[in-house]
């Protein structure tokens, strides 16, 4: 793909949603962190259902410490692999109070050193909790940037370097939310709607579907 096609794709879908955020249900750091700690192998709609719940008794690392496991688990029991990520949401908790005051860390080592927190994770709470122009790559992101040609590689990683060294400084910031969501509801695994989408024509995928 070349600049001028990166920038035009880019621009289509800032025309196309100029204020693109999460669709995770949060009102700080923490529960923001906490849902990415769940979204793993979810739905951020099962997510959502889940954590208006626990917000609602528990939304500060000793809040949460104070439920309990068995008390976590029964907000979370409908997430999928509930019982690992209720112990690694304990033991993050158990960090955050320890080592940071109990507020979510602004660094990138400092997150990923958490229970559960891997680049993904981290790179989601940068970016969205705190503005930081990173990219985290989930199956949606690589899927679109391997078919468009935005930023092809093998692995989430080396799609996530493509992305951060090709994508325009102006739009890298709200890059990871368009790239999701346009994965999510136009650009889909088994039957992506080429016909609507916006950026069809910077597209490189050779197997574009058509009307009808």
């Amino acid at each position: 793909m070349t600049p001028r096609q990166r920038s035009a794709l880019f621009r289509r879908l800032q025309q196309a949603n100029p204020q693109p955020t999460t669709e995770l249900v949060y009102h700080s750091p923490f529960e923001l962190l906490i849902s990415v700690i769940l979204s793993a192998q979810a739905t951020d709609v099962s997510v959502n259902k889940a954590t208006a719940g626990l917000f609602r008794v528990a939304n500060t690392p000793a809040g949460i410490i104070a439920l309990g496991e068995p008390g976590l688990k029964q907000h979370i029991r409908t997430i999928g692999l509930f019982n690992t990520k209720a112990r690694n949401i304990l033991r993050t908790c158990q960090a955050l109070l320890a080592q940071h005051d109990g507020q979510v860390p602004q660094d990138r080592a400092a997150l990923e050193a958490l229970p559960g927190v891997g680049r993904k994770t981290a790179n989601v709470v940068l970016n969205t909790a705190f503005g930081a122009a990173t990219i985290a790559v989930d199956t949606h992101i690589f899927r679109v940037a391997n078919r468009t040609g935005l930023a092809p590689g093998k692995t989430p990683r080396a799609v996530e370097d493509g992305l951060v060294a090709t994508t325009p400084a102006r739009f890298r910031r709200n890059a990871h939310h368009w790239l999701i969501l346009h994965g999510r509801y136009v650009c889909k695994a088994r039957q992506p709607d080429c016909p609507h989408c916006p950026i069809a024509k910077q597209c490189d995928y050779p197997h574009q579907t058509t009307a009808g």
